[in-house]
């Protein structure tokens, strides 16, 4: 690739942006008040000088207040794989709300054991509690595993993502070992005193990290995702579950990301045994909603537990977690919008999708490759694709990275902003697909000339 001319490319696309939004700009220069001129930080990794500002979204559409309309194959990052605002889910919302109240009345409500029997249906796991984030599930996830193993440490693949999570931020170092995660905040210890680290897709390294014997649990993604989609190579993730089981290690299964894969994830995809589960962000439609489930036998083991306090400061639960809200919101998304019949129909299109980047990338003989999983699908700038964490890292191109997504979306598409990574919701059409294919298409055919 001529790295000039992917540089002069850039700096157009650039200007182009900046051309398109100038209240975008404008809304971004005065916002003195907020740390990294944005109400939260993530908001700053976005393709330009500043991210563009939100005006309406419905469905598979967002518009920015320059008046913008975009398709949208971010949906948020996958909080809006249900799409943004349906109806039915805004209705239930409202109703609650504004009609019944009590949304932070620390009261349980019917609602939730519907919730909990859906989990139950779709993923297996038999208990269920509620938090408002993928990340808080996480947390207490790891504090339940500590408690009844009595082990110390967590252990995650490298470059896996389970939010914010500080035992979750090492990675494998050039030495083979575990070390922090490069940019990691204000960590309150040495990552390896909490955590082992193991590459996806490595068995051997696993069990090397298990037979120390003081791991609590492993905390996984079925698939990474937020390094790019990796996919589990044929026998790796049963290895898992037979180690994790031979040595005594819990496995949590984290669902945020590969609820794509189908109504139950890569949990029912793929005959997934986990002793927990953890998933948030999509069960919502958009309302802030996580859940994590567990196995009957690992409940009762934490029920019998006199010396555990589980229901005040214990350091599980938080005041607004499983509130009627969000298990509203949660009940309205699973049982009418992401659906089987959905997911059916968003698996087709990210085929489809797939397809389409499949032939811009052979239409010029690229080193390039698209992985899918269910909904969702992602061109990575690598052949063949990523089989760890580590790889998939190395195989960013930021500049070319920020080039094909201002292109894309001074054309009107948004890609996730993480990564090339295009997930399709219940509204997505064969046209909106179809659109970024041709768009696409058009971007190579500017880099090849």
């Amino acid at each position: 690739m001529d790295r000039t001319r992917l540089q002069d490319l850039l700096a157009r696309e650039s200007a182009e942006a900046e051309r398109r939004n100038p209240r975008s700009k404008a809304a971004y220069a005065r916002a003195e008040h907020l740390f990294g001129r944005v109400p939260m930080t993530w908001m700053n990794k976005t393709a330009g000088a500043f991210p563009r500002y939100l005006d309406t979204a419905r469905g598979a559409r967002v518009t920015d207040i320059d008046g913008h309309e975009y398709i949208d194959f971010s949906l948020g990052d996958t909080g809006a794989m249900a799409g943004h605002s349906p109806a039915v889910v805004a209705e239930a919302v409202q109703r609650r709300f504004a009609e019944q109240g009590g949304a932070t009345a620390m009261l349980p409500t019917e609602d939730a054991e519907w919730v909990g029997a859906e989990l139950t249906r779709r993923f297996g796991l038999a208990r269920w509690s509620f938090s408002l984030t993928a990340t808080d599930a996480n947390r207490w996830a790891i504090r339940l595993a500590r408690a009844v193993t009595d082990r110390p440490k967590i252990l995650v693949n490298s470059y896996s993502y389970h939010g914010s999570v500080d035992e979750s931020l090492i990675v494998v170092g050039p030495d083979g070992h575990g070390t922090a995660r490069p940019g990691n905040v204000g960590a309150p210890c040495d990552v390896t005193l909490t955590s082992r680290v193991a590459e996806f897709n490595d068995p051997a390294q696993l069990e090397r990290e298990l037979a120390h014997g003081d791991v609590a649990a492993v905390l996984m993604e079925p698939a990474l995702t937020n390094i790019g989609i990796v996919l589990p190579e044929p026998g790796y993730l049963a290895a898992v579950r037979e180690l994790t089981a031979r040595h005594g290690t819990l496995l949590i299964i984290d669902e945020t990301h590969t609820f794509s894969a189908g109504p139950g994830g890569c949990t029912a995809a793929w005959d997934l045994e986990p002793d927990l589960l953890t998933i948030g962000k999509a069960i919502g439609g958009g309302i802030p909603a996580g859940a994590y489930g567990l196995s009957v036998e690992l409940a009762d083991r934490l029920l019998g537990r006199a010396d555990l306090d589980l229901v005040d400061m214990g350091g599980v639960g938080g005041t607004l977690a499983g509130n009627a809200l969000s298990v509203a919101a949660m009940r309205a998304t699973l049982e009418h919008v992401l659906t089987d019949e959905a997911f059916a129909h968003m698996a087709k299109l990210s085929e489809r999708f797939a397809a389409g980047v499949q032939e811009g990338i052979d239409a010029h003989a690229l080193p390039w490759t698209v992985s899918r999983l269910g909904a969702r699908s992602e061109y990575r700038f690598a052949s063949p694709a990523p089989r760890t964490g580590t790889e998939s890292e190395a195989a960013g191109d930021p500049e070319l990275e920020d080039f094909l997504h201002l292109y894309l979306a001074n054309r009107g598409i948004l890609l996730t902003p993480f990564h090339s990574m295009a997930l399709m919701c219940p509204d997505t059409t064969e046209q909106d697909v179809d659109t970024h294919t041709r768009v696409f298409a058009d971007a190579l055919a500017e880099l090849a000339h």
